[in-house]
């Protein structure tokens, strides 16, 4: 008698599972894809994937539909293969980008939709429970406008400072002012529901839009560092992103590219984000306001720049140069004020990058700007609070909280914490 195979019906359970996440992963990532095309990308036969996208139908993820007629004409002769497209009305997730300056909010459904947009200011106290209390407000507006029937999956939050994703405490937002601000907590309370909350450092998801859907896709070896009021890195090695022991790798902006320079808001002297982000660049145009968007549209419009503001580039690029020398990356991508800084010192920065790095390094990388321009966060955390489901669609959707819409709509109590899923 041949021995009992233990839990072999649970590996094709998983093996099912994993199929069935990759197929969605697919279409969410991609778009309106074509059965055939399906199949070729995966790799299994016409039935298996023809099981897999009834599931999804069944669940109310995908809809299938006559062929596109640019695809139509692809298959030769006989009955061309049915395209499967995400529904991006079934389920969606909140994304809130917290910046120094300014709180922005959306509603994304599957397949990176932005299906609502909300922004307000960031409250000029920098309270932590101001500004989780103006947060939530605005996702209660958000809310309210969701497709009615839609389930809401989770929210995903970026923040400007080192954070413990295990708990969403921001150990360090020196930007902020803050020191180990138990923001999960915050928002959960003021939500007074159980929808899963996660909170990240808003460079680490910024790198996981550009490497997903932006600038860096097709590359594994990626730095995306997003400049504000303060620098922050998202690094993705081998594909995979680096997260350092205890989850706070990147802080890039705190190389020290001029000992005689500016205290930074860390505590010290001379730190690569006092030479390079708003504040400087600010001084360099002279300008007394540091708001993001007019100062990207003031240098958009600069044609030759000033000494100052080449002085600045010439910072960007000695950074990069040591980048380069540590993390050999295949691309970085320059998000925040650096997509508008970039073009207007491209040259002084390029000097200065081939001045510091080896040469080895710089032959293999290439500096741009983002094609996600200034969503990139907010699509990052939105690619964050869909990991679930890309995971385990059945199962993320049978977990997944049906009142979570009322609950997060309900009015603010505060009284005590509401444990919520990391």
């Amino acid at each position: 008698m041949a021995a009992r195979r233990h839990g072999a019906g649970t590996n094709q359970e998983a093996v099912r599972r994993h199929n069935l996440g990759t197929l969605l992963a697919h279409v969410h990532h991609d778009g309106q894809l074509s059965r055939a095309e399906l199949t070729a990308r995966m790799g299994l036969n016409r039935s298996t994937i023809g099981a897999l996208v009834g599931e999804l139908v069944e669940l109310g993820l995908v809809d299938e539909t006559a062929p596109s007629e640019r695809r139509s004409g692809r298959h030769g002769a006989g009955r061309p293969s049915l395209d499967v497209r995400p529904d991006a009305e079934a389920v969606y997730v909140i994304a809130i980008d917290i910046g120094v300056k300014a709180l922005q909010v959306a509603c994304v459904g599957l397949g990176g939709e932005v299906l609502q947009r909300a922004s307000g200011r960031t409250p000029t106290s920098h309270s932590p429970a101001a500004v989780a209390t103006a947060a939530v407000r605005l996702v209660r507006q958000i809310v309210a406008k969701a497709p009615p029937g839609a389930t809401l999956l989770a929210v995903s939050v970026g923040v400007p400072g080192v954070v413990r994703e295990s708990d969403g405490v921001v150990r360090f937002a020196p930007n902020l002012g803050w020191h180990d601000v138990p923001l999960q907590q915050l928002l959960c309370e003021r939500m007074a529901g159980s929808v899963p909350l996660h909170v990240a450092n808003d460079a680490d998801l910024g790198v996981l839009a550009e490497h997903t859907r932006g600038a860096a896709v097709g590359y594994d070896n990626v730095v995306f560092l997003m400049g504000d009021v303060g620098l922050g890195g998202g690094v993705i090695v081998d594909g995979h992103p680096l997260h350092g022991v205890g989850g706070y790798a990147g802080e890039l902006g705190h190389l020290m590219v001029n000992s005689r320079g500016r205290t930074c808001r860390c505590g010290s002297v001379g730190c690569w984000e006092t030479e390079v982000c708003s504040p400087a660049v600010a001084r360099a145009l002279r300008l007394d306001d540091i708001e993001l968007e007019p100062m990207v549209e003031r240098l958009k419009q600069v044609v030759r720049p000033s000494a100052a503001l080449r002085d600045v580039g010439r910072y960007l690029g000695m950074g990069l140069g040591s980048v380069v020398n540590v993390l050999n990356p295949e691309v970085i991508v320059l998000g925040g004020i650096f997509r508008a800084l970039y073009p207007a010192v491209r040259q002084d920065t390029l000097e200065a990058l081939t001045a510091v790095a080896l040469e080895a390094p710089r032959e293999q990388v290439k500096v741009v700007v983002p094609q996600l321009a200034g969503d990139a966060v907010l699509v990052g955390a939105a690619e964050r609070a869909f990991e679930a489901l890309l995971a385990d669609p059945a199962g993320a959707l049978a977990t997944a909280c049906r009142q979570a819409v009322a609950s997060v709509a309900a009015p603010q109590r505060v009284a005590a914490p509401v444990t919520v899923p990391a």
